[in-house]
């Protein structure tokens, strides 16, 4: 059976509600006929850059990761929060392209990639070695040229820089010019340009990524400037605001085929007692924009979101991953191979010394996730990561399972108990708060009649008010000897 989305039902208001639940953070749109793409960072993670497609902007499928080689993302060589910051995707004389920034990459710079097909395979990258900065953007002027737009900072400055680029040739034709400084935030960066009519509009992020983001825009008769801020800046922010979506900002705009707007971007869903906590990272989120005196006014969408789409139970049968699963050490085609009852996961070291392991994104207000597995002699632990360091999990070894916690350099070590027979079901469940934190995490074996919950603990250490990053949680498996089968896994989110 290959992994299925639920049968049953729910729907959320989108101004609320997530269309990407989870770590998808930084996400960037295009749309080609009746069908949109959607790209977002993905930073340690391997395959890297998921790839989603859509007809209706709510409902989404994951059609692939965009980076699945070594010579697209040296997996397991970037520190968590490191490795692939934005993206932008596009689609440019009958092929997608796709612009993203590997920090960590010896080659430096930003890299282009291009694809018939956006489910891939995608191109080795064009690597762009003599630009600094992050968050580029790629479009094309009238005349066909190229123009890499990007977040550029210097020992005096920091602010938007573009770049005309030739891509057959692999060529930076000019010196990089500064178009934009922003409105006087912090953190002038994510730009994307677009035209409309007559006028080009540059739209950016500032304030960084936490409560202070927002989105601010300029507008010129050429995509090489000189642009003209709006008077009105910020365009669309929840700063100061009791919201429910904090953090909201790198926003990327798309027409749809009747000729209206909408916009994608990023947001939390911090909750808890002050200062609020997110755990599921930083998700995408939907909004409509309204063109009023010829700049961009953001609304709240007026849909409604599928709540259970990332609902799925995988056994595994399919010949090959679902693209869900990544590792934050080596690429999971490293140390994973299907068996007639499952999959089997192995151990392979990454220079980092992250885990090499099979991990899928968390989201929801609640949810819980059931690993299905045959222990055999290896030595594994199903845990809930939001980075090496920050952890709850389950760790199996000798016969035993043990509940641990791993909170920056302390370890807790808690309640263990003997491993009934074989198949084991581990469960890991995120449930109502107990504490003043965003939720609680329940580490827990089932025994054949109910579940035997090993630990209770407060969610806030796995959020990123606590731990710090770019990322937010994950829930998988990974060894640390010899090998596991994980015969399935059944994960399902819920509102509160």
């Amino acid at each position: 059976m290959s992994p299925t989305p639920p049968e049953r039902g729910g729907y959320a208001d989108a101004a609320t509600a997530p269309i990407l639940s989870g770590m998808y953070p930084d996400p960037s749109i295009c749309r080609v006929g009746e069908e949109y793409f959607l790209a977002n960072s993905s930073f340690e993670y391997s395959p890297g850059v998921p790839i989603w497609h859509s007809r209706d902007l709510v409902s989404w499928r994951q059609i692939g990761n965009a980076l699945t080689r070594d010579e697209q993302f040296p997996a397991g060589r970037s520190p968590s929060s490191r490795g692939i910051y934005a993206p932008t995707l596009r689609h440019h004389d009958g092929r997608f392209w796709l612009i993203t920034t590997n920090i960590d990459d010896v080659r430096g710079g930003h890299q282009i990639y291009h694809a018939s097909d956006p489910a891939g395979p995608w191109s080795a990258p064009v690597c762009l070695s003599q630009l600094d900065g992050i968050d580029p953007d790629l479009t094309w002027d009238d005349e066909g040229t190229c123009l890499v737009t990007y977040c550029s900072w210097s020992e005096t400055e920091i602010g938007i820089r573009q770049v005309a680029v030739d891509l057959e040739r692999r060529l930076v034709l000019e010196k990089p010019r500064w178009i934009w400084h922003g409105t006087g935030l912090a953190h002038s960066e994510g730009p994307h340009l677009y035209r409309r009519g007559d006028r080009w509009y540059l739209v950016i992020a500032e304030g960084g990524t936490d409560r202070g983001h927002v989105v601010s825009v300029a507008r010129s008769l050429s995509p090489r400037g000189p642009f003209e801020a709006a008077a009105h800046n910020p365009v669309f922010t929840h700063r100061s605001t009791a919201h429910p979506v904090q953090n909201v900002g790198h926003a990327d705009l798309v027409e749809r085929p009747d000729g209206s707007w909408a916009a994608v971007y990023l947001g939390t869903r911090p909750r808890g007692r002050s200062p609020r906590f997110h755990v599921n990272g930083r998700e995408t989120f939907l909004a409509d924009v309204r063109w009023v005196d010829d700049w961009p006014q953001f609304e709240p969408a007026r849909r409604h979101v599928p709540t259970e789409q990332r609902d799925f139970e995988d056994d595994f049968s399919a010949p090959a991953l679902d693209p869900r699963w990544v590792s934050p050490g080596q690429r999971p085609d490293r140390f994973v191979h299907n068996a007639p009852e499952g999959v089997v996961v192995g151990h392979v070291p990454s220079e980092t010394g992250e885990p090499s392991g099979l991990f899928t994104r968390v989201g929801g207000d609640h949810w819980e996730a059931d690993f299905v597995v045959d222990p055999g002699e290896g030595t594994f632990t199903v845990a809930l990561r939001l980075d090496g360091v920050h952890w709850y999990g389950l760790h199996v070894a000798g016969g035993e399972v043990t509940a641990v916690a791993q909170i920056g350099p302390v370890r807790s070590v808690l309640r263990a108990r003997p491993l009934p027979g074989s198949p084991v079901t581990l469960r890991v469940r995120s449930t109502e708060p107990t504490w003043n934190g965003p939720d609680d995490i329940e580490l827990g074996i089932d025994d054949g009649t109910d579940t035997d919950v090993l630990a209770r603990l407060d969610g806030r250490y796995l959020s990123t008010e606590v731990a710090g990053g770019f990322t937010g949680c994950l829930v998988g498996v990974w060894t640390e000897s010899r090998e596991v089968v994980v015969r399935r896994v059944r994960y399902s989110e819920r509102c509160a």
